[in-house]
C-alpha cells in the first residue's frame, strides 16, 4: 500500500506541475462547449430563432388575392420575405443567401379562387429551395398553405358576392358534372348567399350590429398552448449549455485518458521504467496506481468543467446531486481504464495516439456529445446504446436540465462501471511488463 500511494502521489504531482497544460485542458472544452451551447439554445432565455429568409416572385401582378397572400407571408414572424424577380431569387437560393423561393404564376388569384370549389384547374406554385437547408421547406409550405387557404376563402365568401357569382358561372359550364352534385353545390351557394345577405342587413341596422362569420375566410380551428415539461424541478426549461458542457466534458476527459495511456508507453523508453521494474512493485500495483491517479485527475477535470458551466453559463443540477457524483466517478474510472487499455494494446506511442484519438472521436460523436442523439436515425440510436459515451451524456442530461432523480442515473452508472471493468481486465491481461 505504501508503494501504491507513493506512485499515485507521484502521478498527481507531475500532472499538477504543468500549469499551462492544466489551463489548456480547461480552456478548450469550456470555449467549445460555450459555442455549441449558444448554438443549441443557450440557457433557455436566448433570443428568438432567426427568421427563415425566403423570396417571393409575384408574376400575378396586382391581383388582390395574391397581394393578400404575400402580405400575410410578410407579416409572419417566422419568415423574412424579399420580393424579387425569378432570376434574382433563383441566384440567391443557389448561393445560399435564401432558403426558399416561392413563385406565384400569372393568373394565380383567379385560378385558385375557381379551384376552391372544383370549378377549374389548380394553379401551381413553384418552390425552389436550398438542398442544404431542407428543414425550412416544410415550414414554408405549411405557412404558405395557411395563407393561401385563408385568402382564397375570404375572397370566396366576400359580401359583394362576386366570387360566388363566378363559382355559379363555372358550375353552369361544367357539363360533365352529375346532376345530383350540381344540385348540392347550388344549394350550398344559395345557403352562403343567404348568410351573406342576412349578415349585411343586420350589420346595417344600428340596433343589432353583427358581422359576417364567413368574411374573414377559413382559419386554423384551434390554438396551441405551450407547456414546458422537460425540467421537473424548476422553470428554467431546456439548457443548451448543460448538454454542451456534458458533451465536451466527456470528449476532453476521454482525450485525457488517451494521453494518460500514451504517457505509460513513453515511460518504457525512459530509465524510470527500469527503476520500476527492479523495485518491489508488481504489475498489479503499477497499473492500479495509474488507474487510481488517472481516475482522480479525470474526476477533477470533469468537475472543474461543470463548475465553470455552473458559475458562468447558468448550468444547474435540477436532478440528483448524488446521481451526478456517481456519474462523474464512474466516468472517471472508465477514462482511466480506457487509458490503461490503450497502453496495454498499443505498441508505439505515435501509432497508438493516432488510433486512440480516432476511436475517441467516434465514441464521442456517436454518443451524442456534439449534437443530441435524438436527431440520429432510429437504427443509429439503437446502435449507440452499446457505446459508453451515449450513457454518460444521457445520464448527465438527466441530472442537469431534465431534472430526473437518482433512479435515472443508476443504469448509466452501471453501464459505465461495466465498461470500466472490462477495460481494466483487458489491460491487466495484455499489459507487457518488458520494454
Amino acid at each position: 500500500m505504501t508503494a501504491f500511494l507513493a506512485l499515485v502521489q507521484k502521478d498527481l504531482l507531475l500532472f499538477a506541475q504543468d500549469r499551462r497544460a492544466l489551463l489548456l485542458n480547461l480552456l478548450a472544452p469550456v470555449l467549445i462547449a460555450a459555442f455549441f451551447g449558444y448554438l443549441f439554445g443557450g440557457s433557455g432565455q436566448a433570443a428568438k430563432p432567426a427568421r427563415v429568409p425566403i423570396a417571393v416572385v409575384n408574376l400575378d401582378g396586382d391581383a388582390p388575392l395574391t397581394r393578400q397572400i404575400v402580405a400575410g407571408l410578410q407579416a409572419d414572424e417566422s419568415l423574412n420575405v424579399q420580393l424579387l424577380d425569378a432570376a434574382a431569387a433563383e441566384a440567391q437560393v443557389r448561393e445560399g443567401k435564401l432558403r426558399v423561393a416561392v413563385q406565384f404564376p400569372a393568373g394565380f388569384g383567379v385560378q385558385a379562387q375557381r379551384a376552391l370549389f372544383g370549378g377549374g384547374a389548380k394553379p401551381e406554385l413553384t418552390l425552389t429551395h436550398d438542398p442544404s437547408q431542407s428543414f425550412a421547406l416544410p415550414l414554408v409550405r405549411g405557412l404558405l398553405t395557411q395563407q393561401v387557404m385563408q385568402a382564397v376563402s375570404r375572397q370566396a365568401f366576400a359580401p359583394d358576392g362576386a366570387a360566388l357569382a363566378d363559382a355559379r358561372s363555372q358550375l353552369a359550364q361544367a357539363a360533365s358534372m352529375p346532376a345530383v352534385e350540381r344540385a348540392e353545390l347550388e344549394r350550398m351557394f344559395d345557403s352562403i348567399a343567404a348568410v351573406q345577405a342576412r349578415s349585411a342587413a343586420a350589420s346595417s341596422s344600428a340596433s343589432n350590429p353583427t358581422s359576417n362569420p364567413l368574411a374573414g375566410g377559413l382559419s386554423t380551428p384551434f390554438e396551441t398552448r405551450l407547456v414546458q415539461a422537460a425540467a421537473a424541478n424548476g422553470p428554467q426549461g431546456y439548457n443548451g449549455y448543460a448538454h454542451s458542457f456534458a458533451g465536451m466534458g466527456v470528449q476532453f476527459v476521454l482525450m485525457l485518458g488517451v494521453e494518460w495511456g500514451v504517457a505509460l508507453l513513453l515511460m518504457r523508453r525512459m530509465d524510470l521504467w527500469k527503476r520500476l521494474r527492479v523495485a518491489p512493485v508488481g504489475r498489479g500495483v503499477l497499473l492500479g496506481s495509474r488507474l487510481a491517479s488517472g481516475s482522480l485527475i479525470a474526476f477533477g477535470q470533469f468537475a472543474a468543467i461543470l463548475a465553470i458551466g455552473m458559475a458562468v453559463f447558468g448550468v444547474r443540477v435540477l436532478g440528483s446531486w448524488a446521481g451526478l457524483l456517481l456519474l462523474l466517478v464512474s466516468f472517471a474510472l472508465l477514462t482511466a481504464s480506457f487509458g490503461l487499455m490503450i497502453a496495454a494494446l498499443g505498441r508505439t506511442p505515435e501509432a497508438t495516439r493516432g488510433l486512440a484519438i480516432v476511436a475517441t472521436l467516434l465514441m464521442v460523436m456517436l454518443g451524442g456529445a456534439w449534437v443530441p442523439s435524438f436527431i440520429f436515425p432510429e437504427w443509429l440510436q439503437t446502435v449507440t446504446l452499446f457505446i459508453p459515451t451515449r450513457w454518460a451524456v444521457d445520464g448527465l442530461d438527466a441530472m442537469t436540465w431534465r431534472g430526473l432523480g437518482l433512479d435515472a442515473a443508476l443504469p448509466a452508472v452501471g453501464v459505465l462501471l461495466g465498461f470500466a471493468l472490462v477495460f481494466a481486465l483487458l489491460a491487466l491481461w495484455r499489459f507487457r511488463w518488458e520494454e
